[in-house]
């Protein structure tokens, strides 16, 4: 089945010549299916490249997807024009009386600065605020599952002192976690990241459940006990060449950045690296759309529960 999308978002001409099935609003309208309603909440400043990441992965189910791409208005974005903003995105006061079946908070580049000190740390936190009782299951991602965890459970952030930056090998500590139906028991998935959170914080809630980490790279998959938020550490929705396009760039700016771990092959920036994470990726967003929202959802999206802890 489909993800519906605009047929104008530069997204779509990219996923229909990749042979993914996309379907236009004005064709999904006559199909008589309750499709399920995702919002993305778009914090990446490379707006256009982070929506066709997602919307890849959001797309490989049976499942129609209906997509709301949603944006901060407290925070001028210097990458992406305000004409796609006003086209494709909505804002929160536009949509917050809405119900979704589920929301996905993506990353962003501000973790080196507090919490607090984020132009838009506001805005999040009511929609975070907002999420628990009007999404069924909510997905954070990277600096979004650190925002997450400090304001839902107090859980702090802190600086590593080697960035964590490259594809790590993972290990699955919850076999039978719904996100994690399927999965081999190691698994590769990119970092870029500054900061960290830790195990012992993670383990003094008795809501929250380490379902997979790394050695190297450290925790990476935890959910809420009632299995309705996710906290997700890496990037697995990453190209096979977003890792280059940030360590090309830092070197252009003279930032003193290592080679990725485990990208280059023979560890050679020439070479072109290989995508070894994305069969994982596409698992973990069809668990989450298939056994985490869609058999658990209610049919009238009206009726979705609040999140309690």
């Amino acid at each position: 089945m489909p993800i519906k999308i605009s047929h104008e978002l530069p997204a779509y001409r990219t996923l229909l010549n990749e042979n993914i099935f996309v379907m236009p609003d004005d064709i999904a309208e006559h199909q008589d299916i309750r499709a399920l309603k995702i919002a993305v909440l778009n914090l990446m400043p490379k707006k256009v490249e982070t929506e066709t990441q997602f919307l890849r992965l959001l797309s490989n189910t049976p499942l129609q997807v209906d997509v709301d791409f949603l944006y901060v208005q407290s925070h001028i974005s210097k990458n992406t024009s305000l004409s796609h903003l006003n086209t494709f995105y909505r804002t929160f006061s536009e949509i917050k009386n809405n119900k979704y079946d589920g929301l996905i908070i993506t990353g962003a580049p501000v973790e080196h600065l507090e919490f607090e000190d984020v132009d838009y740390w506001g805005e999040v936190c009511d929609i975070m605020e907002w999420s628990k009782s009007n999404v069924y299951s909510t997905m954070h991602i990277c600096w979004g599952a650190m925002a997450g965890l400090y304001y839902h459970y107090g859980v702090p952030k802190y600086p590593l002192k080697d960035k964590v930056f490259g594809v790590f090998e993972h290990k699955v500590l919850r076999p039978h976690s719904q996100l994690l139906k399927g999965f081999d028991d190691v698994f590769l998935v990119p970092h870029s990241r500054n900061m960290e959170v830790r195990r012992e914080d993670i383990e003094k809630i008795p809501e929250l459940r380490i379902s997979s980490e790394s050695d190297m790279a450290g925790v990476y998959i935890i959910s809420n006990r009632n299995k309705r938020q996710y906290f997700i550490m890496g990037h697995s929705e990453y190209d096979s060449d977003t890792l280059a396009g940030e360590y090309f760039r830092d070197k252009e700016k003279g930032i003193d950045i290592k080679l990725p771990f485990n990208y280059f092959p023979g560890d050679n920036p020439d070479n072109k690296p290989k995508c070894t994470w994305h069969g994982h990726a596409n698992l973990m967003f069809s668990n989450w759309l298939n056994y985490c929202i869609y058999q658990r959802t209610p049919f009238d999206i009206e009726q979705i529960p609040k999140c309690d802890f």
